[in-house]
């Protein structure tokens, strides 16, 4: 993936269906506006809804299994993610984690598909890890920041994009646990990370839509000023 500077809007399950397309679309706007890269996540059953009505953000798919089209009920099948409008996909998330065997196979269905990789580590060493898979972003963030609205401190940030960057520099680095404000996505885009999201952050703002642009006019200005 090309280093450029990204936003993940990230409303998880909170927000589905009509819901979940009006915030897409709104970041669509936001996204054409500002030239950023704006990755969102719905729920699957929502993707071809969000694709079929945006034309400036990638669909992203809440994670994906390492099969491939025959068995596999009840998994979720990559080609079924792309064919749906898809163009990435979380991994390995607090929430949903996977085994070291699953998650390498699963990085490398992905590739075979063209689809993004957005691969979870809560820690360093964690990251370091993940990063000898080759994903395409390494999401590094402390579980225990997630949804506190507490950052992790800027040694964090720097030290994850240097040790990333060691083990493979051409791994995109997001720094994303308790970033609620344009101010902490400024932050730690100027320190180093590529890129970075929220969830609570943006859901729970006066005006979501207002923030997803707020957000990403920081993350601009942060990489135009680095």
């Amino acid at each position: 993936m090309e280093r450029k500077p990204f936003l993940v809007v990230n409303p998880k399950s909170y927000l589905y269906g009509k819901e979940s397309l009006d915030l897409a679309i709104a970041s669509d706007k936001v996204a054409a506006d500002t030239g950023l890269t704006i990755f969102f996540t719905c729920p699957y059953a929502d993707i071809r809804l969000i694709k079929e009505n945006t034309k400036h953000v990638i669909v992203t798919a809440q994670s994906m299994d390492p099969l491939t089209p025959g068995r596999g009920m009840g998994h979720v099948l990559g080609e079924s993610l792309k064919e749906a409008g898809a163009g990435a996909l979380f991994l390995n998330h607090a929430e949903n984690p996977k085994t070291v065997s699953d998650l390498y196979k699963t990085i490398n269905r992905a590739k075979e598909l063209g689809l993004i990789t957005i691969v979870c580590a809560d820690s360093v060493t964690e990251a370091k890890a993940v990063s000898c898979m080759k994903p395409d972003i390494v999401l590094a963030e402390p579980t225990d920041l997630i949804g506190t609205g507490q950052v992790a401190d800027d040694s964090y940030t720097t030290d994850t994009c240097k040790a990333i960057a060691e083990i493979d520099p051409d791994v995109l680095v997001m720094i994303a646990s308790g970033v609620s404000t344009a101010d902490d996505c400024y932050n730690v885009v100027k320190l180093g990370a590529d890129g970075t999201g929220a969830t609570s952050g943006i859901l729970k703002a006066p005006d979501p839509k207002v923030r997803v642009r707020e957000m990403a006019e920081a993350i601009v200005k942060a990489w135009n000023e680095r």
